[in-house]
């Protein structure tokens, strides 16, 4: 499963297409309008998902404008024309502070930016309803993730793409980059092999005090599976282990 949950090459070829075609199309529509424009998030972290174990798997993209006089909401209506003049007859619609653009083979997550000397990098906030700005660093996690997988003996990203999939395929209790940041934040001192890695995640994942019942429910059914599948392992019946573990990763 883990070696499932890789971009395939071919499917790797189409999204450089689509990004590189978005690209092109940016920078004619808008010329010196923008400062710059890149991909960060998932995509550029090496934790992205095949479309096929995860329908939302997504390319982030943000396009940093060079006038920032203007609210948010400006910059986001900016970008849904822009969309909408060269992809008319795809899906489109606006996801907090993004204009998402969903391809047949991807979808992109497409977030206007703003940047000054003294506050960086600003996107749209949320919470203000995209009428304020708010501070980013869109690529500082990206060290994290890397310092984090390369002192775990490279099983940090597996075990995130592992989790991400059965994240997915229960309904996304968990949103993806939280997920991520969770992982990076756990310890796993003990562990030698992904199956290690990815029982203790399991065992330290936490739905929240807060959280919706049918998110703890899926949380304490993985919990529980984990539990079962060890139980098992340590009475050798590996194959009924696996069975278990199968509920989770199919």
């Amino acid at each position: 499963v883990s070696s499932n949950a890789v971009l395939s090459s071919t499917e790797l070829e189409s999204i450089n297409r689509s990004i590189a075609t978005l690209e092109t199309r940016l920078s004619f529509y808008f010329g010196s309008d923008i400062k710059s424009k890149f991909r960060f998030g998932s995509s550029t972290r090496g934790t992205i998902l095949p479309r096929s174990m995860d329908r939302k798997s997504d390319i982030d993209y943000m396009v940093v404008f060079n006038n920032s006089d203007y609210k948010p909401n400006t910059y986001l209506q900016k970008i849904r024309r822009f969309v909408e003049t060269y992809y008319s007859l795809s899906e489109i619609h606006q996801s907090s502070p993004t204009i998402v653009l969903n391809l047949n083979h991807i979808r992109f997550e497409i977030v206007p930016a703003v940047e000054s000397w003294f506050s960086g990098l600003q996107i749209p906030a949320p919470a203000s309803d995209f009428s304020d700005w708010m501070d980013t660093d869109p690529n500082d996690f990206n060290d994290d993730l890397t310092r984090c997988n390369a002192s775990n003996n490279s099983k940090i990203k597996p075990l995130i793409r592992l989790l991400k999939y059965w994240n997915a395929q229960n309904s996304y209790p968990f949103e993806s980059f939280l997920l991520e940041q969770e992982v990076v934040n756990m310890n796993f001192w003990f562990d030698r092999d992904l199956r290690d890695y990815f029982y203790t995640a399991i065992e330290k994942i936490d739905a929240g005090f807060f959280a919706p019942q049918w998110k703890v429910n899926a949380v304490n059914k993985a919990q529980k599976i984990v539990s079962n599948a060890k139980n098992l392992e340590s009475q050798g019946m590996s194959s009924y282990a696996e069975m278990e573990i199968k509920k989770l990763v199919p």
